[in-house]
């Protein structure tokens, strides 16, 4: 019976997380179907030690998992890291917006916008890449970044300011490729 309420528990409190910890593991691994892997790995780490678990909001604890399981795949596949990854045949926002959109050329304006912002953000590094998506995306505080991230709030601020700065050049040269290509 103790079993069953704490498997209820784990189920309310973890699950309504699971879109965050795809979103973060997609990102880190640049593959859904890893992060797919990944994710499920990190809610059987996460119900193994739920019971040292104290706290009403799982979020930030489950994406620390989340986190960690990712940086040990990418210990063992290193070979697959720099394998291409095609996001727009499956990426729900692509398609919402094409199921949104009434005219063909918006629908093709923000389908290029938000490539070029995929395109950018998987050229960053991961320590970047992983400060802007929880703080950028998934709207994390910075204390919170720092407990998943286990760094200290000055090391999220500057990756996240040098993130921000290193995305932004790469959305420059991309605007800069589009002017002088006209």
């Amino acid at each position: 019976m103790r079993e069953q309420s704490e498997r209820r528990r784990f189920e309310e409190v973890m699950m309504p997380h699971l879109n965050a910890a795809y979103n973060l593991a997609r990102w880190l691994t640049r593959n859904e179907h890893d992060a797919e892997d990944i994710v499920q790995e990190a809610y059987l780490r996460a119900y193994k030690f739920f019971q040292g678990f104290r706290g009403e909001h799982g979020r930030a604890w489950l994406l620390g998992i989340v986190r960690n399981t990712c940086y040990t795949w990418r210990q063992k596949n290193r070979a697959h890291l720099n394998a291409p990854y095609d996001e727009e045949s499956s990426d729900p926002e692509i398609q919402n917006a094409v199921m949104t959109e009434n005219g063909p050329e918006s629908i093709l304006a923000r389908r290029d916008d938000l490539r070029i912002l995929k395109d950018a953000l998987k050229k960053l590094p991961m320590e970047f890449r992983e400060v802007v998506v929880l703080r950028d995306l998934e709207d994390f505080s910075y204390k919170e970044i720092a407990g998943i991230a286990e760094i200290p709030i000055g090391t999220v601020m500057s990756r996240l300011a040098r993130g921000r700065k290193l995305l932004l050049a790469h959305l420059m040269q991309v605007k800069q490729g589009v002017y002088d290509g006209m």
